[in-house]
């Protein structure tokens, strides 16, 4: 059964152990959430059950962007609760969950948009969108990368090294962010229930944002 924290773990101590290990769970989050696995629908199955309930597709973009804003607001509150001995564990727990509810969201955005979430150019696209629109335009202006998710979902052949560059980048966001929150919920932890509470705030808030980018990016492909 898959581990959220073992997951975490690896993300957060990849860089410190051996090269690519950060970056093969990173992949390995945005596999399970595509996918799916036990007790976890994939992206796919998450967008044709909205879209058979809506008979809309922009109405069943919006349902699961909030679906997933409360599902990454939830999962925030739950890993957050626990008193400072807990916080090693909880923080990568959380960073783990929080991805896969992001990398669902937006692979599911990505489908009904008519985009083939098979595709590994695609999937690099979905991955790039945890970034969100600031860091991307960031990281495009000093050049680590060389367009947006939309470049790089319908770029003409898939290029291995610059999904690299994506993984290394969406890492050190991710890292940076990681910084901030222990920093946050150190200190809410405090504070009964508090924690919970702002790490429900910061998923949840950061979801909704990513959920705008996504839909932003992936414009719609299909035919007719």
């Amino acid at each position: 059964m898959v581990n959220p924290s073992d997951i975490g773990k690896s993300i957060v101590q990849g860089p410190r152990k051996a090269p690519g290990v950060a970056g093969a769970a990173l992949r390995r989050v945005l596999d399970l959430a595509i996918d799916g696995y036990t007790g976890l629908p994939g992206a796919r199955e998450v967008a044709a059950g909205h879209l058979a309930r809506r008979q809309d597709r922009d109405a069943a973009i919006d349902a699961i962007a909030m679906q997933h804003v409360g599902l990454a607001g939830a999962q925030g509150f739950v890993t957050n609760l626990g008193g400072i001995a807990l916080l090693a564990v909880s923080i990568p727990a959380n960073l783990a969950g929080v991805m896969v509810v992001q990398s669902r969201m937006v692979a599911s955005i990505a489908h009904l948009r008519g985009y083939d979430v098979d595709d590994a150019r695609v999937r690099a696209a979905i991955m790039m969108c945890l970034l969100g629109h600031e860091a991307v335009t960031k990281l495009m202006g000093n050049g680590t990368l060389p367009g947006n998710p939309l470049t790089i979902a319908t770029a003409p052949v898939f290029d291995k090294a610059l999904e690299q560059q994506i993984s290394e980048a969406v890492l050190g966001v991710l890292l940076t962010g990681l910084g901030g929150k222990k920093v946050g919920v150190l200190f809410s932890k405090r504070v009964p229930l508090l924690g919970g509470f702002v790490g429900a705030g910061t998923d949840g808030w950061s979801t909704y944002q990513i959920g705008r980018y996504a839909s932003e990016q992936f414009i719609d492909r299909r035919r007719g």
